[in-house]
């Protein structure tokens, strides 16, 4: 019997580029069609949910949050350690998202002055709207996603960035029911704070009503960050690894299965009925986590692990490339039901994937490493030994006699 390792869980990374073209052939439907009206319908069940796959980054991301930074933030409140994360999020998501924003707003000053299809966007490009993109909160002030963002999927990193500002306190709470409850209970609470987007959609009948990006973020979020506290309380053995890694291929056919049969048989007054399939989110994340076989292999794979790292700019750029050819085709009247223009899809596909690539390896890692920099300076200058004691981020414990001991020298320093 072991317990659950720590550091990168690869299979994890690898699911991140399933939710990303999950979302991205949700948005090519319509060139899906140009190029087999067949081939989509037969998808149809699938793709008609792929937005169900923003829920899925959702806990994903408070899941690889809670599993890097439990420990460090947990234990006790700091300001210093706090700001420290924030600014590492920031690292993580801002280039990127800065780069797409001003691409956005570039295509729709193009669109104005070229040709005859000005985009219907340019009412938002607005001063007061740029400074609420930049500083990622533009969400927040509507009740709806749809036009909240100059480039579309970057709403959901204004919904992230209220996820993040909300960490600080959230992972302190976690770090105690973890320490208070038992791993199969975490398991259930996990899969509670799930709920509530599921809910709304049975009661309401759709998944996108006003506001409803609130509750997603924040019981998604919260729910992937409690399947984090269970799996660092797990005390698994070899089998126990096997049969989860089982059951993440049941829950894989499960949830394809559950979306074919609401296709054919929706819930009676619900619109989106295949959004229900959120509940197995947490299950699926929890089992590739622990679990070791096919698809965990699968997903752990060079080529998987890859796509993962790429996922981010390509959910980010790939609605600026479906604009941009939306216009072409209207601006140039393309006959889009015939060859060559039917195969648009796999262009599309083919420049999107190489964008994302060459955004990942020119702005998103260099200016990442960069920021990053800029708060892991190093100060060579020799200070007292309570600042080691005391340091927010460290995970090592001191006896208390030798933390006693150094603040009174500190102390007595000071006062000569």
């Amino acid at each position: 019997m072991s317990i659950v390792r720590s550091g990168e869980i690869k299979a994890l990374t690898g699911l991140r580029i399933v939710a990303a073209v999950w979302v991205v052939l949700f948005h090519f439907r319509p060139m899906l069609g140009d190029a087999s009206p067949e081939f989509r319908d037969a998808l149809a069940p699938v793709l008609n949910c792929g937005a169900q796959g923003v829920d899925l980054f959702f806990i994903l991301s408070g899941f690889v949050l809670t599993w890097n930074y439990l420990e460090r933030m947990g234990r006790t409140w700091s300001a210093r350690a706090t700001a420290h994360f924030l600014w590492l999020r920031l690292a993580r998501v801002w280039p990127i998202y800065l780069v797409t924003l001003h691409l956005a707003a570039l295509w729709v000053i193009f669109t104005l002055h070229v040709g005859h299809v000005p985009s219907p966007d340019a009412g938002q490009l607005t001063a007061t709207s740029y400074v609420r993109q930049i500083l990622l909160v533009q969400l927040w002030f509507q009740p709806f996603f749809d036009g909240s963002s100059w480039d579309g999927p970057a709403w959901s990193i204004s919904a992230e960035w209220l996820a993040y500002l909300l960490f600080g306190g959230l992972v302190l709470a976690i770090f105690r029911m973890k320490h208070a409850t038992r791993a199969r209970s975490l398991i259930w609470l996990a899969i509670a704070a799930s709920l509530p987007p599921v809910v709304l959609l049975l009661a309401s009948g759709q998944f996108y009503t006003p506001w409803s990006w609130l509750p997603r973020i924040v019981t998604q979020f919260t729910a992937g960050a409690l399947a984090c506290a269970a799996v660092r309380r797990l005390r698994l053995t070899d089998r126990a690894r096997r049969a989860a890694g089982y059951l993440s291929v049941l829950l894989i056919v499960a949830l394809v299965g559950i979306l074919y049969l609401l296709d054919a048989h929706p819930i009676t007054g619900v619109q989106d009925s295949g959004g229900v399939v959120d509940v197995l989110f947490v299950p699926l994340v929890i089992t590739l986590a622990i679990g070791v076989g096919s698809l965990p292999r699968l997903l752990s794979t060079r080529l998987m692990v890859y796509g993962g790292q790429i996922s981010f700019c390509l959910y980010m750029v790939h609605e600026l490339v479906h604009t941009a050819w939306g216009w072409a085709a209207e601006q140039f009247e393309l006959p889009l039901q015939s060859f060559p223009w039917k195969w648009n899809v796999v262009g599309l596909l083919v420049i999107a994937v190489g964008v994302a690539i060459m955004l990942y390896h020119v702005v998103e890692e260099p200016a990442r490493q960069w920021m990053r920099r800029m708060v892991d300076v190093r100060d060579t200058s020799p200070k007292p030994q309570i600042d080691r004691l005391w340091d927010p981020v460290s995970t090592e414990l001191e006896p208390i006699d030798e933390v006693l001991a150094a603040q009174k020298a500190a102390v007595s320093a000071r006062a000569v």
